[in-house]
Formats: C-alpha cells, structure tokens, sequence
C-alpha cells in the first residue's frame, strides 16, 4: 500500500512542474504593469499595458486550468503503459462527469442545497466553476485527482481486454472511455449529493488552518520536508499551495491574483494575506543548503575537499536557484539520517519564526521565483518585512552550519568528504558498464542513456522490473525481487544521489533530468537488454 501512496505522490508532481515557469511570468507581468515600479508607462492606454497584458493573461493558462493539468498529468505518471492514450481517456472522462454534474444541478440543484441558477460569471463564493466551458461543482485539484486516479485504475485493468473482432473498433481506449461513461454517472450524482458538504468542511479547514498560528505553520513546514525521503510530502503542500486548503484556489493563484493590491498597501502582510504562511518552505531551499554545505567542507578530509567541493556547489546552486533539494539532502540523508531530521526541525522553526516576525508570500521555490513573486514587486511598502526575513535567515544559516559542523564531529558521521579511505570500492563503473555493452547493443547511446543503463543492471535487469514512473528527482521503480537489486554504490556509479528502499518499491535520486533518464530507461526495457 505504501508503495502505491509513494508512486501517487510522485505522480502528482508531473502538472505542478509546469507551475514554476508561469508563475515567473505573472510575476513579471505584473510588475511591469505596476506603476509602482514602472512609473507612467503602465498607463492602462501605453501599449507597454497592453503588451504585458497579453503575457500576463497567456500566463495564467495553468492556474486557470489546474483541474484539466491534474487530469492529464496523473496518467502520464501512473499509468502502466500507453500513458498518453490514458490522459487522453482521463480528459474524456473527467468532462463527461462535468457534464453529468451540469445537467443533473440543473435539473434538481435545490434537491443537493445547490443555487445552479446563478449567472456564470458571477460564480465567486457560490461553489460552482467553470471548467472547460461547463458550469460544474468546483471540486478543485481534489476531484481531479480522484476522478484521474479512477481512470488509471480502469486503464491499467481494461485497456488491453480483448473483445470479440466483431466489437474490435469498442477496445483500447474506446473500452476505458466506455467504462468510464457507465462509471461517471454514479459518481457524478454521489458527488452531487456529498461534494456540497465537503465544501463546507473545507471552508471549515479553512478558517482553522489560517488561525492556527505559529504552530500551525512549523508543524506544516515540518511535515513537508521531513516526508522527502517517502515522497509524501507532495501530499502535504499540494492542497495547500494549489488546492482548497487555505484559499479556494490555492495559495499561489490568490497570492498572484492580489500581488498588486498587496504592494499598494501599507497593511502588514501577514494582516493582508495569513494564509501566506503555510507557503514560506521556498526559505528551506535558499539558506539551510548554504550553511549546511559549508559544514560538510570544513568537516571534510583536507585532500577531500576539492572533490566535496565539486559535488557540493551545483548542488548548492540546484537548491537555492531552482528550490529543488532533494539532490542535496540526499548527499546527506542516508550517511547521517539524524541530521536530516534535524534538518526538517530547523526549517519548521525558521519557517514558524519568520511567520512569527509578520513574513508571508508566495515562497515556495528558488531565490530568482522568491524575487519575483514577493521581494521586487512588494520592496517599496514591505521592504521591513523582507529585511526580517533576511536576517531570520541569516541566523539560521550560522545556526545551521556551527550545529551540523559541531554535530558531525561529536558522532563521526561520515558525511560528504568523511567516508572511510577505502569505502570508494565500487561494484562496477559508468565505464564498466559502457565496455560490457560495447559490440552496439545500445544504439545512440548518451548520458542518459548510460544512466539508465547502469540503473537498469543495478536493479536486477529487465527481468526484474515491473514497472517504473517518476517525479521531480526520482525514478521510482518496483521490481520483482529486490534481492536482486544491488547496493547504494551501483547506482552511484550511474550518477545517483542515493536510493530509497522500500520492500519492492525502490527510488532512485537522480535529480532533474530524471524524465530523460526515465525515457532511456524505457527504451531500454522496450529493448529488452538486460
């Protein structure tokens, strides 16, 4: 069960990917339509207005459409093969249900507590949305990724079912579609029924998580970075920054929607946007990795140091640039699993702490998304909240790095730059590998296609892999015997940060370009090479 959770989790990541670039582009637009910042040209008649105008509404295509992403994305992740037939079967499907929804509000709305009679574009507040043109229940991100999550099931069961070859034209997708229509109509009038009483819990949820506090935001800050190694935590921030959590649409959109209200105002932030707090973790991946990597340097073997060096700086700099830390925590994590969740307890603190001192935002990524989102378009009226947060930061780092430094001498750990003389035994190399295969058995072979092949061997060989997905910075993938799966440093040897084991459930941390690892590796397996 846990491996499926894990797998789902990951899963999720694939739409919010997209988020980061769009949300730079709002950013951006609306800055250069403040005339705070810009002066006179964002005159609403200037044709700089104008033109930043259409980027900024080309911008909000994702946030505006985060249902239909949801849909789409799970089943490239999740589904076990044929993964665009599926987000093509998820779209049809998640539609068809809105249409059920539509029509039956529509006939017998009073009957479920529902005004289906307001007009569409006064739908604010009313718990109604349009989506793809059809006026629906707003279920949020929630309901699209239950509604996907069902037609991945039906997918991986039925997609394949061979029917009598006089109904041959009905199989494949059109048999999941088929399914799904039948499926639909129940769960549309059961949502009918239930989804008006979620809507009240959640705005329930809403008014507690908002008035929880200090503690609310440390034990959340928390909670997201100590469930990294899982990959749960997508769990734990999804709700929040993209679904109903805390803002009906989560908090990036209302934090982008109201970003140049909130720079005209001279109101504290955290009295104009509370909710913002539960949005502060980006803070864990700009200053802990600075402070953190630095005691890993100094505490490091002095003829070790060029070569910690080397591996510490672009993972540093992935970190605090792009918010993806993962390629570092993990340098760390399996040689000294006690400072990880230091580690997280730190960031719930820091985070807790600059909440404390009136910090709030859309923080959630690297230092050049923290700019443009909070510090450059707010400066003017906010500029004492931000120099707050730089020195809660500031702090921290120095805390980080004498703790961890004293840390990792008080108990030996073998961090980075600490390992035994001769634990640099390796059970095969990256060149290894390439001379064993030589003889053209890999054609157009790259680097990703090299490290797909080493994980590929480590994990048993194609013999033993039953299936393999990704998220963020990992390839997931279940095997059918982990006795087979060999140790840490055969991964390494392909250029892994480290694997997470989880009975047949195995992650391997291979950082950004894990989709182009992950499509090599399904070359492969196509191939049949073991």
């Amino acid at each position: 069960m846990m491996q499926k959770i894990q797998r789902f989790g990951g899963a999720m990541f694939t739409p919010v990917l997209l988020f980061a670039f769009s949300g730079l582009i709002l950013a951006i637009s609306i800055m250069l339509t403040n005339p705070l910042i810009v002066g006179g040209i964002a005159d609403t008649s200037t044709f700089w207005y104008k033109f930043w105008m259409v980027i900024q509404n080309g911008g909000w295509t994702v946030f505006n459409q985060m249902e239909l992403l949801f849909v789409v994305g799970l089943p490239i992740g999740l589904a076990k093969e044929a993964n665009g037939r599926a987000a093509m079967e998820s779209l049809v499907i998640y539609l068809t249900f809105n249409y059920f929804v539509s029509t039956i509000l529509g006939f017998w709305g009073k009957t479920f507590g529902v005004n289906f009679n307001v007009d569409s574009t006064q739908l604010q507040g009313t718990g109604l949305k349009m989506i793809a043109g059809i006026k629906t229940l707003d279920t949020s991100v929630l309901g699209a990724i239950v509604l996907s999550a069902i037609v991945v099931w039906l997918h991986n069961r039925y997609f394949n079912t061979k029917l009598p070859e006089w109904l041959g034209v009905f199989q494949g997708s059109s048999f999941v579609v088929i399914l799904g229509f039948v499926v639909m109509l129940p769960v549309a009038l059961l949502a009918c029924w239930l989804w008006p009483m979620v809507q009240s819990g959640i705005a329930s949820l809403q008014v507690f998580m908002a008035s929880s506090g200090v503690i609310g935001v440390f034990i959340y800050s928390f909670l997201e970075r100590v469930l990294i190694p899982t990959g749960l935590h997508h769990f734990i921030y999804i709700p929040f920054m993209f679904g109903p959590a805390v803002t009906p649409d989560g908090i990036v959109k209302a934090w982008l929607a109201n970003i140049q209200n909130f720079s005209e105002s001279a109101k504290p932030l955290k009295e104009l946007f509370p909710e913002g707090g539960f949005a502060l973790f980006g803070n864990d991946k700009i200053w802990p990795p600075i402070g953190i990597a630095a005691a890993f340097y100094v505490t490091a073997k002095p003829e070790k140091r060029k070569k910690v060096l080397a591996l510490l700086i672009p993972a540093v700099l992935t970190a605090v640039m792009a918010g993806i830390t993962e390629p570092f925590e993990f340098t760390f994590l399996f040689a000294a699993p006690v400072l990880f969740v230091i580690h997280a307890l730190l960031c719930g603190i820091m985070d807790a702490t600059m909440y404390f001192f009136g910090v709030v935002g859309s923080m959630d990524s690297g230092i050049i998304d923290m700019a443009t989102k909070n510090w450059i378009p707010l400066f003017a009226n906010h500029w004492t909240t931000y120099v707050a947060q730089w020195i809660i930061a500031l702090i921290f780092m120095v805390i980080y790095f004498f703790l961890f430094r004293f840390l990792i001498l008080k108990f030996n750990f073998a961090t980075p730059g600490r390992e035994a003389d001769d634990e640099e035994t390796k059970l095969h190399t990256k060149a290894d590998y390439k001379n064993k295969k030589a003889g053209g058995q890999i054609s157009g072979a790259n680097e990703y296609t090299e490290s797909a092949a080493v994980y590929l061997d480590a994990l048993g060989g194609f013999d033993n892999i039953q299936d393999v997905t990704n998220c963020a910075t990992r390839l997931r993938v279940t095997v059918k015997d982990e006795t087979l799966v060999q140790p840490d440093a055969a991964f390494k040897a392909g250029g892994a940060h480290g694997v997470v084991r989880h009975g047949k459930a195995f992650q391997v941390i291979v950082g950004l370009s894990v989709p182009q690892v992950r499509e090599e590796f399904e070359k492969l397996l196509k191939k049949g090479i073991k």
